[in-house]
């Protein structure tokens, strides 16, 4: 199987099944894990030593060339801004916050606060720049009490921090033009602030730091209420990098490079990804394009320049490459030229899309590129499984890493996971009641997460994902409806037409389906769709037909009331973020949209439901 892929040095080490006399069982990975680094501010003077004029950072300027920072001129930037911080009353209890998104200079002001061992916090840009209320935002600088705050340009944000930020807080901006009127807030200019001379003090700090310092702290998408501040320590980073390349072992190999988008507000962008380039002295370009249609030819005019060794990405982003890589071979080319290894996360990627990127791989370098997936958490900073070369599929989760334990705990027909490591957090900032809620008696912290063996007879082969174990729901006659399972049949059955669902059904007769549709696809389904709103194109007799008739087909391969969906609506209006129907990074709170949105519930289970409902009729 694997001669169809180009060779890739990337381990997969099994696991070893523990089974207690009541059912519980407990995966280890059997590597042990290696000796890791104490913070991340060692790796950053490493590499600053070991390779000076190698790029850690890069950005677009505004002539579109690339602006990138060396490893020997990032440490240069850091300690003079960590001379500066050092002289705020920072602290835990007054941490940094970072309103922008990614840029050189975010990374740079984090790495200072991290220089001195005082903790950031990254915060969604929706927050600020989406929301209309700042509930979030408000609820996160009440928990935080932050003593500083950094924005990229003052501008766009002015209105968040004149709605939340207390006037007595200043504020660090690398551009304030035109936005300093009626500003209250003292504001310090970002290049001013590089030319601060190197600080005793601030070596002193940096002496200070060890495993337990907090670095960040990092919140949770909000997706089962407000965002709760995840404490990522210095011990919890190093020691996940350490276990991702143990799997990944090609970054030990030769530096990675890397054109990323994804944001550093989350841990697969904030952790994992900028992890993996500070750790193993790799090169981050950031792409400040999106996956979206009007935001990814940004992402493609990047890999016109930059070819990655490694590439990570939503399932979405792929589906949007694999789009543009066909209208562009010569992109294409540069893309697969070095590339080494894919991996996506987030959500489950079609196989159609898959299919379509291994044909464009073979196309231009005669094999596959070898692609993974895995699954983590904020708490788990972030990665805890990852899938082989081998197994992998969408669904497939993989095995535990090295320093991993896992325990699988009898719920119901399904197995509930939990993870137990030194890359698990110790805790949520200010929340001693969620924190315990969130960790079993043993210490293991609790998921939310059913997974099941891939094979049972040969438990090597790894686990697959079985849901969310909150989200399953009972119909009236007992049985259980697993969401997660049929949410991804859902869309997979009615790709690409699907953006998102959200399933409904408790306690009622038979199971319902709200769509979120993708409104690209949906249009080119429609004769002159672009003359129609969105409304309109929802209510085109074409398009109504394609569904009903592929509700028919996936009712044709129904195995029973659980995966029979009866009746099915689209949705209008997109998830909206301040009533919590979803999260910064896309991700649908199902039960926000069920309840926000209970007269559309309540009119699918209607005798007589309007015509926008589609019917089963058997």
């Amino acid at each position: 199987m694997l001669a169809d892929f180009h060779p890739v040095n990337v381990n997969n080490y099994g696991v070893d099944v523990e089974i207690r006399e009541d059912g519980v069982q407990i995966v280890r990975c059997p590597q042990p894990l290696a000796e890791y680094a104490e913070h991340m501010i060692e790796r950053l003077e490493f590499w600053a030593a070991e390779a000076p004029e190698r790029v850690l950072i890069a950005q677009r300027d505004a002539q579109d060339d690339w602006d990138s920072i060396t490893y020997a001129d990032t440490l240069k930037h850091v300690r003079a801004l960590a001379a500066w911080l050092v002289t705020q009353d920072l602290g835990p209890e007054r941490p940094l916050v970072c309103l922008s998104g990614n840029s050189n200079e975010h990374l740079l002001i984090s790495l200072a606060a991290m220089y001195i061992g005082i903790p950031f916090a990254p915060i969604s840009t929706a927050y600020s720049l989406v929301s209309t209320d700042f509930g979030k935002l408000r609820h996160i600088f009440d928990l935080l009490t932050p003593g500083i705050v950094f924005v990229d340009n003052l501008g766009p944000f002015r209105d968040a921090i004149d709605a939340v930020v207390p006037a007595t807080t200043p504020l660090i901006a690398v551009s304030s033009a035109h936005a300093m009127d009626e500003l209250n807030n003292p504001v310090f200019d970002f290049n001013e602030l590089l030319k601060t001379p190197t600080s005793p003090l601030a070596e002193a700090a940096k002496a200070r730091i060890d495993g337990d310092t907090i670095a960040k702290f990092m919140f949770t998408s909000g997706s089962t209420g407000m965002p709760k501040a995840v404490i990522n320590t210095q011990r919890m980073l190093c020691a996940n990098q350490e276990m991702i390349r143990s799997i990944m072992a090609f970054l030990k190999d030769e530096p990675p490079i890397m054109v990323d988008w994804l944001p550093w507000n989350h841990t697969f962008g904030g952790n994992h990804n900028i992890g993996i380039a500070l750790y193993n002295g790799g090169s981050l370009y950031i792409d400040h394009g999106k996956p979206t249609e009007k935001a990814f030819d940004i992402s493609l005019n990047n890999l016109r320049d930059v070819a990655p060794t490694v590439y990570f990405n939503v399932p979405k982003g792929y589906e949007l490459l694999v789009k543009k890589l066909r209208q562009s071979p010569d992109i294409a080319k540069t893309f697969f030229s070095r590339l080494q290894l894919t991996h996506f996360a987030a959500a489950g990627l079609s196989q159609h899309i898959w299919d379509a990127l291994d044909a464009l791989a073979i196309e231009h370098t005669g094999k596959k590129i070898p692609m993974i997936t895995g699954l983590g958490a904020t708490e788990t900073a972030p990665s805890a499984l990852f899938a082989s070369i081998e197994e992998c599929a969408s669904g497939v989760i993989g095995t535990p890493l090295p320093g991993i334990e896992m325990k699988l705990v009898p719920n119901g027909d399904k197995l509930e996971a939990r993870i137990r490591a030194i890359s698990v957090t110790p805790g949520y900032w200010r929340a001693p009641e969620l924190t315990a809620q969130a960790f079993d008696e043993e210490g293991f912290y609790c998921l939310g997460d059913a997974m099941k063996y891939i094979d049972p007879e040969r438990p090597n082969r790894g686990f697959r994902f079985d849901g969310r174990v909150s989200e399953d729901f009972k119909l009236d006659t007992g049985t259980w409806v697993s969401v997660g399972n049929l949410r991804a049949h859902l869309i997979h059955f009615f790709a690409p037409y699907v953006q998102d669902v959200v399933i409904a059904g408790h306690d009622r007769a038979y199971v319902s389906a709200m769509i979120f549709p993708d409104l690209g696809h949906c249009r080119a389904l429609v004769p002159n769709s672009d003359e129609l709103s969105d409304c309109e194109l929802l209510r085109a007799p074409h398009l109504r037909e394609t569904f009903q008739r592929l509700l028919e087909q996936m009712a044709e391969a129904s195995t029973g009331s659980s995966t029979l969906i009866r009746r099915m609506r689209l949705l209008d209006q997109p998830p909206s973020i301040d009533l919590n129907e979803v999260t910064d990074k896309g991700s649908i709170n199902q039960r926000a949209v069920l309840k926000s949105r209970d007269e559309l519930v309540r009119d699918m289970y209607s005798e007589q439901p309007s015509e926008e409902v589609f019917r089963l009729e058997r």
